[in-house]
Formats: C-alpha cells, sequence, structure tokens
C-alpha cells in the first residue's frame, strides 16, 4: 500500500509532465516589450520659476527595425485641476548615438515624430522635452503626465501600448 505522500507526489509529477509536454507550463521568465517605453526627469523637484528636463526614452527590443512612432503626452486629470498651476514645454531635443538635435515633430502633442524613426534593432532614441513652471506658478502640487505610444516594425508587427505614467515632478515653494 503506497502512503498518501507519495500518491500526492505521484500526482503531481504526473500533473507536471502533463503540462510541460502541452507548453502550459509557467515561462522561466518573461520577454521583454517590443519596444520599452521610459520616462526620466533631471530633478524631481523644482520652484516656481524653474524647469525641468523630462527624458522619455524607446528601446527596441525586437531583431527588427522600428519605422513608425507616435506618441503623445498629456497632464493627468490631477493636474488639469490646478488652476493656480501653470507650466509649458519650452524645449525639445532628440539624443541618439550621433548626438543631441533639435526635434523635429510637432512637440507634446504628437512625438513620434521627434524619436527619428528608423530604429534598428536593441537601440535607443531619447526625446527630452523641458518643461518651465511659471514664476507666479502656484506651489505645493505635482505635475503629472500620461503617454501613449504606438511602435511599428519592419516586419509588420506593432505595439501598442498606454497609457504610460510619466513620474511625477512636484512644485515647491521657495
Amino acid at each position: 500500500m503506497r502512503s498518501p505522500l507519495k500518491r500526492r507526489l505521484g500526482l503531481a509529477a504526473a500533473l507536471a509532465f502533463v503540462l510541460a509536454v502541452f507548453g502550459l507550463a509557467p515561462s522561466a521568465s518573461a520577454d521583454p516589450a517590443p519596444a520599452a517605453l521610459t520616462f526620466a526627469p533631471d530633478s524631481s523637484t523644482t520652484t516656481p520659476g524653474g524647469t525641468v528636463n523630462l527624458s522619455m526614452t524607446i528601446t527596441n527590443n525586437k531583431t527588427y527595425d522600428i519605422w513608425f512612432v507616435y506618441q503623445t503626452i498629456d497632464p493627468t486629470w490631477l493636474t488639469t485641476q490646478r488652476p493656480d498651476l501653470k507650466y509649458s514645454f519650452t524645449g525639445c531635443n532628440l539624443t541618439t548615438a550621433a548626438g543631441s538635435t533639435p526635434c523635429s515633430g510637432t512637440g507634446p502633442a504628437n512625438l513620434g515624430g521627434n524619436y527619428g524613426a528608423t530604429i534598428p534593432p536593441g537601440q535607443s532614441r531619447t526625446v527630452t522635452l523641458t518643461l518651465k513652471v511659471a514664476a507666479d506658478s502656484g506651489c505645493n502640487g505635482n505635475i503629472g503626465f500620461y503617454s501613449y505610444y504606438y511602435a511599428e516594425f519592419s516586419d509588420s508587427s506593432k505595439t501598442n501600448d498606454g497609457p504610460v505614467y510619466t513620474p511625477e515632478t512636484r512644485v515647491l515653494c521657495s
């Protein structure tokens, strides 16, 4: 007579074998996103009259070129609810392995053109927006943004990701 422990172990081993044979076993690691969009401010705080550079980097994790990128950046709902908060984007630069150049797209409403696609496999492009807080802006509030992006690859596949939330910048009174 088999012990209850041996029966349970045998049943668990049989179930694991069936799952592995039919491809239902959990994978050891997750594949990276085809295109990864990350955000990084150069400062987590600012004051009225100050500036913060918000860098957005798209990385091509596929083995095909990124042909096209569409991206928007919009303030979060909480940011729009602050009538005393005054800010604007005053600059835009694209950084590649070859150096930095002014953006060529239409700015925060459509950042996609600024990434300078085509982006080869394994490479990244970084767009940096300069956020200027007005000198007479209210303080003690967060400025937050969200972004939608879409990337299309040379193998006709695509990735649609969003919303992606940026780090928040806290506006502090001086």
